[in-house]
């Protein structure tokens, strides 16, 4: 059984993104391709209405490109216990008040199951300080934390030495 992977849309803005000349911007996007183009298969993919709702947002073209390479992926559905997980992760200071929708993002992958939070969100997401608070409020509201990581994370070591 393949394990499972949320698509956060950061992960889809660096994917379809036009080649950025600010170096840390053009090296997550080339770790996001090479893991689009040789690890995804090996995982069943998932997105929310969020994800949709965020990679429509901004330029028209752009936002284009973002929801074709989302065409096909499962959603994972809103449902009342993501929705008040989100909250508590908030009010429990896990996340920052002005982060809902990234708060959001979590709770879905933590009451879906979900093995893999695939995120380049490092202010909010996927940070060294809150992924331990992060794990605390899932855990001991009875759920499973995903593991939170970027592409580079989920190359299973077969990152090229180009």
């Amino acid at each position: 059984m393949k394990k499972k992977v949320y698509i956060e849309t950061s992960i889809v803005s660096f994917l379809t993104g036009r080649p950025s000349r600010n170096l840390l911007s053009a090296a997550w996007q080339t770790l996001t391709i090479e893991w689009w183009e040789k690890r995804r298969l090996l995982f069943d993919l998932y997105i929310s209405e969020l994800v949709l709702k965020e990679a429509g947002c901004g330029d028209e073209e752009a936002a284009k490109k973002r929801l074709e390479s989302l065409d096909g992926i499962p959603l994972l559905a809103m449902t009342d216990s993501a929705v008040e997980l989100s909250k508590t992760l908030i009010s429990q200071h896990a996340i920052p008040g002005n982060a809902t929708d990234d708060a959001l993002h979590i709770a879905l992958t933590s009451v879906h199951n979900i093995d893999y939070l695939l995120t380049w969100n490092c202010r909010h997401i996927d940070n060294a300080e809150s992924k331990p608070l992060i794990r605390s409020v899932l855990v001991s509201n009875g759920y499973n934390c995903p593991e939170i990581c970027t592409p580079q994370e989920l190359l299973g070591g077969e990152l090229d030495e180009e």
